[in-house]
């Protein structure tokens, strides 16, 4: 299916931290303040249009938290789909090969982790070295197809948390 697809690289919003207290990172949540934080920034997101058909989410909560927070904030909310190659450690090449079109879906969410995401949006963009996302970083980076092949991407635009909330 032709594009052009938008496809918005999503770091999940603060989490706790790494520690005894959550012995299995995966179920690792979001803070409270993060949480309050993260639903002022998909605000900036809504007030700029910037609306995702579906939203794919690395399985782990606090993923899964951000992308729930992020279709909340829409009036329409986009569907929530959990996508194992967006969990930590999975090689960015895995997670272009597991992006295959539902339906007509222009705009596409991507809720991760660092260093993954700014891995992917390297061999997106053809960059050299992979830029850091904040917690609660967005950048949206425009492609023709779906899996779009590597360094084919234009980075549209790369939004900081603070941005975002100033967006709101």
């Amino acid at each position: 299916m032709p594009g052009p697809f938008h496809l918005y690289l999503v770091r999940h919003a603060v989490a706790e931290e790494r520690g005894p207290d959550w012995p299995d990172d995966s179920l690792r949540p979001l803070t409270a303040e993060g949480a309050k934080r993260w639903r002022r920034e998909a605000t900036g997101l809504v007030a700029i249009d910037a609306r995702p058909d579906l939203i794919l989410t690395s399985p782990y909560t606090r993923a899964r938290q951000t992308a729930d927070l992020l279709a909340a904030a829409f009036a329409k909310k986009p569907k929530v789909v959990e996508l194992p190659a967006l969990e930590p450690g999975v090689k960015p090449r895995e997670v272009l090969r597991a992006l295959q079109p539902e339906g007509r879906i222009a705009s596409v969410a991507l809720v991760g982790h660092e260093p993954d995401l700014g891995e992917l949006a390297a061999l997106l963009v053809g960059f050299k070295t992979a830029p850091e996302f904040k917690k609660g970083g967005v950048a949206r980076i425009d492609v023709a197809i779906l899996p779009p092949p590597a360094g084919s991407g234009r980075l549209y635009s790369w939004l900081t948390p603070k941005i975002l909330r100033a967006l709101a």
